[in-house]
């Protein structure tokens, strides 16, 4: 965190003493290039600048700080004091919200989203886990359910899966593979190439990912009803550098991540809305697998991946069964309460 030291002794002890804040800058850590997948966190550094009258501001940085799989690792040194990462980059130093990936959650929309994945930041082991990397989980970044584009002929039944090469990560690429198919974890940044030089076959994406990193643009095909989950990808602050914030900055940015995540629900609506268009106007065909294709998927994919990720959490101490209850408790409260 940098302080502004541009001022003599006697104007900062004037300072103290009159009760004013010194100026505070942070720096934050995406890749990429701005997207709907990153306008909470720019929402963010508006609102918090705004709300402060420009003593508290965040510098965003696309890639300049750190690569995407080591955006974790920066906040645990203090590199730089927020960054988002996905849990499926590394799921060894982020376990218990790996919950948030299993296969076919039955999470509905981007609002259940954001309510199962706060319910569970809030859950304490996690704190104590992202605690070890000196992390404090602010906001998520909600998704909806990952589809895939593909080249070549559709693929939209099970059989045709054998063998298909999958750009897809954590919870994901464990359901693809139980049908057969082959998942590979190149970043987001590397599925266009991959997917152009026939790394792979197919890349599972949110919508604006498709569109963000180009793979969209290699399609000839998009499973719209596929729907076998999502990848969970929080935003972190460093926690001395969440501590050392006045109690003045700390409640403004508390309370802003509120709007933040309205402001980016509101943006991600409007892309949707579109999606339709997009895939016309690409000449990327729709292909839908039928009832008994998505049964026989979940089938195969839900529940062992579920026990077993549920054993492999107990077997490490971790309350792997109680987060997965919590997330379907969730899931039955905020839907009754809507």
């Amino acid at each position: 965190m940098r302080r502004a030291f541009g001022v003599g002794l006697g104007t900062l002890l004037a300072l103290a003493l009159a009760g004013e804040t010194l100026a505070v800058e942070w720096n934050v850590s995406l890749w990429g290039k701005r997207r709907a997948f990153t306008e909470h966190v720019e929402k963010l550094a508006e609102l918090v600048s705004e709300k402060t009258n420009g003593e508290f501001t965040m510098n965003v940085s696309y890639g300049g700080l750190s690569k995407n799989k080591e955006n974790l690792d920066g906040i645990s040194i203090g590199a730089f004091e927020m960054a988002q990462f996905c849990a499926g980059y590394h799921r060894d130093k982020n376990r218990t919200i790996t919950v948030l990936e299993l296969p076919f959650l039955g999470v509905g929309d981007l609002d259940e989203e954001v309510a199962v994945s706060h319910a569970v930041y809030a859950h304490p082991a996690v704190q104590d886990e992202m605690a070890q990397w000196n992390a404090r989980l602010l906001m998520t970044s909600p998704m909806p359910q990952y589809n895939i584009v593909g080249t070549g002929e559709p693929r939209d039944e099970l059989a045709e899966f054998e063998g298909m090469r999958v750009r897809a990560t954590g919870g994901l690429g464990e359901a693809f593979k139980a049908v057969g198919a082959v998942p590979t974890s190149v970043t987001s940044s590397e599925a266009y190439q991959a997917m152009k030089e026939g790394v792979v076959d197919t890349v599972a994406f949110a919508q604006h990912a498709h569109l963000s990193f180009g793979t969209i643009n290699q399609a000839s095909w998009w499973t719209s009803n596929l729907n076998p989950g999502t990848v969970n990808c929080p935003v972190v602050v460093n926690i001395d550098a969440y501590e050392n914030l006045s109690d003045e900055h700390r409640a403004v940015l508390d309370e802003s991540v509120g709007e933040a995540i309205v402001h980016y629900l509101d943006n991600y609506a409007g892309l949707l809305a579109k999606w339709d268009n997009i895939l016309e106007e690409k000449n990327v065909r729709k292909v839908q697998l039928s009832d008994d294709e998505i049964a026989a998927f979940r089938t195969m994919a839900a529940d062992p991946i579920r026990e077993k990720w549920i054993a492999d959490m107990e077997s490490q101490g971790l309350p792997g069964q109680e987060l997965y209850d919590l997330v379907m408790a969730t899931l039955k409260e905020h839907r009754m309460s809507n």
